[in-house]
């Protein structure tokens, strides 16, 4: 689909942008649009590892929102780009504090899908005070399962995608591909590493949207996405997100008290319908919306529309009456 076709609001560009040095290491990219005496967003991408993007400025009405977006550590424009040495959650929660400080923001509401949706969850139950509410799409939890599904099972709705995933790898190491593929996201040898890194944000990219998107497989298969990607993704994946068993559901009570909206697509694939129900479960209090006719991205139409209408509504207060 056109971008001109989704349900957004109009292109913007921002107002004011910089880097943020958080330890010796990272130096992190952040900009802000809309309006700066607005009421404060923070938008958190998706990866981990993938960066923020002009389009995801567009889920917020720039007449009323104060919209903050960051390139997290190894990310984007932060540098270096695919660090993965001093690079946990903890870490990146910390790195949020230090941005809403720097900014002179009390509370802010935040916005988050996919690794944004864990980011947003971990942050929120670290800093439950600094949190107006939460807007969440494509829940992912971190948990075993769904790291396992996501380099195993995806081949039950994408076989042939997942045998190009698979292909590079030889077939003595095949029974262990993370492991496999993080011998080569972390070797010495950067032709290689970016050969991996390649072949792995390639394969996301081409199971993101119901209907394929030539658009965005081309996006992941770019040397800067793709080395975030492939890199931080194995990392925290070998590491579960540097949580504890479930993590995110058992403290789900830190943030109840809080209004939510989960938006999910029916058919994602990357990150299945089951996280964002057991979230719901848990918190029964947040507005839930399935998406019948999407799979993973934030920019199918069905998606975007509740995306939108959930910033519109918290901007309203309507939906949490």
């Amino acid at each position: 689909m056109n971008d001109s076709e989704l349900p957004l609001f109009p292109p913007i560009e921002p107002y004011r942008s910089g880097m943020l040095p958080v330890d010796e290491l990272h130096t992190l990219y952040w900009e802000e649009c809309g309006n700066p005496q607005g009421e404060p967003v923070l938008f958190l991408h998706g990866g981990p590892g993938g960066g923020c993007t002009p389009k995801q400025r567009r889920f917020f009405d720039p007449a009323h929102y104060r919209i903050v977006l960051f390139d997290q550590r190894g990310a984007g424009r932060s540098t270096p780009l695919g660090e993965y040495r001093n690079n946990t959650t903890q870490l990146l929660v910390a790195d949020i504090e230090r941005l809403r400080d720097m900014l002179g923001i009390e509370r802010w509401l935040v916005f988050g899908g996919s690794w944004g949706s864990t980011l947003a969850l971990a942050y929120g139950q670290t800093h439950p005070e600094r949190c107006l509410g939460f807007v969440l799409r494509g829940i992912f939890l971190c948990t075993q399962a769904e790291i396992d599904w996501f380099i195993n099972g995806i081949q039950w709705f994408f076989p042939e995608v997942h045998a190009e995933f698979a292909s590079p790898i030889p077939e003595e190491e095949r029974g262990d591909l993370l492991q496999a593929y993080a011998k080569r996201l972390f070797c010495d040898d950067r032709a290689v590493t970016v050969a991996a890194a390649r072949t792995w944000s390639r394969y996301e990219g081409r199971c993101l949207f119901l209907q394929p998107d030539a658009e965005a497989v081309e996006d992941f298969s770019s040397d800067v996405v793709s080395l975030g990607i492939g890199r931080l993704e194995a990392h925290y994946f070998l590491h579960q997100g540097f949580f504890s068993d479930d993590q995110l559901i058992r403290n789900v009570d830190c943030i109840r008290h809080l209004p939510a909206v989960i938006v999910q697509g029916r058919y994602d694939v990357v990150c299945p319908p089951l996280s964002a129900y057991r979230l719901h479960q848990a918190w029964p209090q947040a507005k839930f919306h399935m998406i019948p006719d999407a799979g993973h991205a934030g920019y199918e139409p069905g998606t975007a529309a509740a995306l939108v209408a959930a910033t519109e509504q918290f901007k309203a207060r309507r939906c949490f009456d």
